[in-house]
């Protein structure tokens, strides 16, 4: 369990709900490899009213309705804290509108910076999270156009 007093690394599985759901009108997101979806979110039992955070994902399939994805949570200034967990459901909305629903598989914990916050192996193996290698894994870049994740694997895609 991670509490989200600042932003957190969190990667599951992403479900989008359709228009006749209320999702969406023009299906899942399709954004490029430079961008990644941005979006708010909450985790319930909270509200898009009490608990809202942003979220940003990446590496999941573009126009797929059910992919593997990662994220950031950023959690909205004022909201108190929020347990994040393996197994739980943060609920993507697009202002208050619910759009899709990510399961949570791992998360972890973010440092200012953006680099990931290594727990200690004894709490690791406790607490069931996974913790990012920060040698593989670049922090988090936001800009107020689009948040934007520079990794090496995919600077140079074209």
């Amino acid at each position: 369990m991670v509490m989200m007093t600042g932003s957190l690394a969190v990667r599951g599985t992403v479900v989008w709900l359709t228009p006749q759901q209320g999702g969406r009108v023009s299906g899942p997101p399709e954004p490029d490899y430079d961008y990644d979806y941005t979006a708010t979110a909450y985790l319930p039992p909270r509200t898009a009213e009490d608990g809202q955070a942003g979220i940003a994902l990446r590496r999941f399939a573009p126009g797929a309705w059910r992919t593997p994805a990662e994220g950031i949570l950023v959690p909205a200034k004022g909201n108190r804290a929020q347990q994040v967990v393996p197994g739980g459901i943060v609920v993507i909305t697009e202002g208050v509108r619910p759009v899709g629903l990510l399961t949570v598989e791992e998360v972890t914990a973010l440092a200012p910076d953006g680099t990931p916050v290594i727990e200690p192996a004894l709490d690791l193996h406790l607490t069931g999270l996974s913790a990012i290698n920060p040698e593989t894994e670049s922090p988090y870049r936001h800009s107020t156009a689009a948040a934007r994740w520079s990794t090496p694997d995919h600077a140079d895609a074209s």
